[in-house]
Formats: C-alpha cells, sequence, structure tokens
C-alpha cells in the first residue's frame, strides 16, 4: 500500500485506510456483472468469513454501521422496549446513548478510571438497581476495558453485556480478540476505523443461538423460509460496500502494525513533555493503537496547543469532548466528575497511515514549543 501522503497540507486528525483504487475497482467488475447489490450477497459473505479468519471470531454478523449493531444486540437480548436501565460510560461518542434510546432503554452513566480512560467496574456498581437490564462498556480507543471484573460484576447482578467495541478491531484480551468479550460485541467500519467499509459494522457472538437471531435481525426478521419471526429492521451492507471492505482486508495486519510504530514513536517523542499523560491499559489487555490521545494538565494548555497547531493547519480533535452525560437536551444530567474533566483536556493527534514521520516530528515539535 502506498504511504504516502497525498497533500503536504492541511493535516487532519484521520484519514480512512485505503487499498489501492485498482483493486478496489476489481471487485466492483464482480458485482456489475452478477448485478447483486444488497441482501446477502456474495462478497458480504465473503467479507464475513474473512474477518472471523483473520480476527480469530467464531461468527461476524456484518451491518450497515456500528449505531446499528448496538441496537442489533440490544433487540437479540430482548431488551428493546422494556424501559430498563443501561450502565454506560461517561466518556464516549453520541451513538452509544443513542442506540440505547432508540430501543426504548435509558442511558445510565457511570465514571471512568482516569488512567485508562475505560469505564469503572466500582462506579458501575454503585448504579446497578432494579431497573438495570445490562451494561455498555465502551473499549475507549481501542483499549480494552477490564472485562473479567465487568463479567463478575454481570454475573453477580444477572445483567447482559454488550461490548461497545467500535474502536477495537485489533484488540486483544490475554491473547484473544477482545471482541468475543460478553453477550455481543459491536464493532464500526466506519471510514474513521482502522479497517473500514466507508460506512459498516458489525455484531459478533459466541453463542449460536444469539448469532442466528442477529441474523435473522438485520433482514427485517426473516428466517430462511422468508417467514417473519422477529421483530427486524434492515441492516443488511451492500456489495459495494463489502467490495470496499475486501480490498482493504488485505491491507489490515500492514495497517495495524504502522499504528503501532506511529504510536510508540509518538510516545518517544513526547515522554518528556511536563504535563501530558498518556493512556494507560490493563495488564492483560493489549490496544490496537488506533488513536493517540494526549491530557494536558488543564483546558487552558489544551486551548494554546490546539491554537498554535491550527495556525500550521494541523487539526487534532478533542475527542471525545463534552462527555455525554452533559447532553441534557437528549438525557438528565448524571455527574461523573472524572470523565468531565478528561473530556476538557484531551486530545487526540493525528494518527493513520498515510502520516509522515516528518508531519509527526512537526506536530510533536509545535508541542514541546507550547508546553516548554
Amino acid at each position: 500500500m502506498d504511504q504516502q501522503h497525498p497533500y503536504n497540507k492541511p493535516i487532519y486528525v484521520t484519514q480512512p485506510s485505503l487499498s489501492p483504487l485498482q483493486e478496489f475497482t476489481t471487485l466492483l467488475e464482480g458485482v456489475w456483472e452478477r448485478g447483486i447489490l444488497t441482501h446477502n450477497g456474495p462478497l458480504v459473505q465473503e467479507l464475513e468469513k474473512k474477518l472471523e479468519q483473520s480476527l480469530g471470531l467464531p461468527r461476524f454478523v456484518i451491518v450497515t454501521n456500528g449505531t446499528i449493531a448496538l441496537q442489533m444486540a440490544l433487540r437479540a437480548l430482548g431488551l428493546s422496549g422494556s424501559g430498563g436501565e443501561v450502565i454506560i460510560s461517561s466518556f464516549t461518542w453520541i451513538a452509544t446513548v443513542s442506540a440505547i434510546k432508540w430501543e426504548g432503554c435509558v442511558p445510565v452513566c457511570a465514571d471512568i478510571d482516569s488512567k485508562t480512560l475505560n469505564i469503572d467496574p466500582v462506579s458501575i456498581e454503585k448504579l446497578i438497581n432494579e431497573r438495570t437490564v445490562a451494561i455498555m462498556p465502551v473499549h475507549v480507543f481501542g483499549n480494552p476495558c477490564d472485562v473479567e471484573a465487568i463479567a463478575a460484576l454481570a454475573e453477580k447482578h444477572e445483567l447482559k453485556v454488550i461490548y461497545d467495541a467500535a474502536h477495537a478491531i485489533g484488540s486483544t484480551w490475554k491473547g484473544e480478540s477482545v471482541l468475543t468479550k460478553g453477550d455481543v460485541s459491536a464493532t464500526s467500519l466506519h471510514a474513521t476505523k482502522l479497517l473500514n467499509t466507508g460506512e459498516g459494522g458489525g455484531c459478533i457472538t459466541t453463542q449460536n443461538a444469539l448469532w442466528e437471531k442477529l441474523e435473522r435481525i438485520r433482514f427485517f426478521g426473516h428466517n430462511e423460509q422468508k417467514d417473519i419471526v422477529e421483530d427486524g429492521f434492515n441492516g443488511k451492507m451492500t456489495e459495494v460496500h463489502a467490495a470496499l471492505g475486501l480490498a482493504n482486508l488485505r491491507y489490515y495486519h500492514e495497517v495495524l502494525n504502522d499504528r503501532k510504530q506511529k504510536y510508540q514513536r509518538y510516545l518517544q517523542w513526547l515522554t518528556d513533555v511536563p504535563g501530558l499523560q498518556f493512556q494507560a491499559q490493563q495488564p492483560h489487555g493489549k490496544s490496537n493503537y488506533s488513536y493517540f490521545p494526549v491530557i494536558f494538565e488543564d483546558e487552558t494548555t489544551l486551548l494554546r496547543v490546539t491554537k498554535a497547531l491550527a495556525k500550521e493547519q494541523i487539526y487534532p480533535r478533542r475527542y471525545f469532548y463534552p462527555s455525554v452525560n452533559t447532553f441534557s437536551k437528549i438525557m438528565t444530567y448524571q455527574p461523573t466528575p472524572i470523565a468531565e474533566d478528561i473530556a476538557r483536556r484531551i486530545l487526540c493527534l493525528p494518527h493513520y497511515f498515510q502520516l509522515k514521520e516528518t508531519e509527526m516530528e512537526k506536530i510533536c515539535e509545535r508541542i514541546h514549543k507550547v508546553l516548554s
């Protein structure tokens, strides 16, 4: 894959990792010849199988996007319309909240660990009551949650676990894909993700009956005889998106390794900068290094750095800002002081396959200059 950056400026927080165009268009020629664009076409089926093989997964139910994957998980577990409470991390993207609300449940925000940035199991347990039906933790920036502590809580209180694993393709726990954890993991194949289909996502489960239910839900609730046996909807991926996924999957391991190398290089250049904090990992979890977040001492410093980078047409992202518990137009405010504090001070630096080392050096030099 060509790693040359197509432009000198500007530098955004990310760019999609794409195969050579010819490899994508060759796959599209087959789509045009077959005349099949959707309805679980051959490329969708091929992509599912290759994802299972590449990631070490038992089943991958591919769908239109990661938000739909979360909704499907709630529906497959019989939680839709229950009005039950689903405990989430306050430090997440709005899609986590949206999926829960669209499925007729109530999101309840737990606080996070200030080092890993993932949901704090102690905070989860404080929120569990008779209305709680599930826990929906997020593997923030691909950094695995403490899945064992969460599993113990779920077993103790008889709760379902749905992982928002939007960032987590390529992340592992004790050497296995973290996507195998929980009752269902819902991941994303959006253009910003390490592996992408443009728009897309998927549900992963180790439970065969649940896998079959997820397959029915994504196609209006049809079974193999085309009878409606589930309350489903349209979650099908098109052949065009699957073709892009298959082309990009050929370079998945190259992109994954490149992310790790760039992550380590950023750390090398920024570790000695006073006042910077970096995301920590669980002892048994291994991140996919798909994002590079830095946490400043205060919001004022973050804004100074952001302004200095913008003068060079370098655009990092305040991700996630603000924390979702503060979105008062869609949910009742629930204080989570650690998440709110981190959200004000965190910045994700540009981090993607086409990013040049010279550009990374320039970014780090500007940060050094501002903070020295």
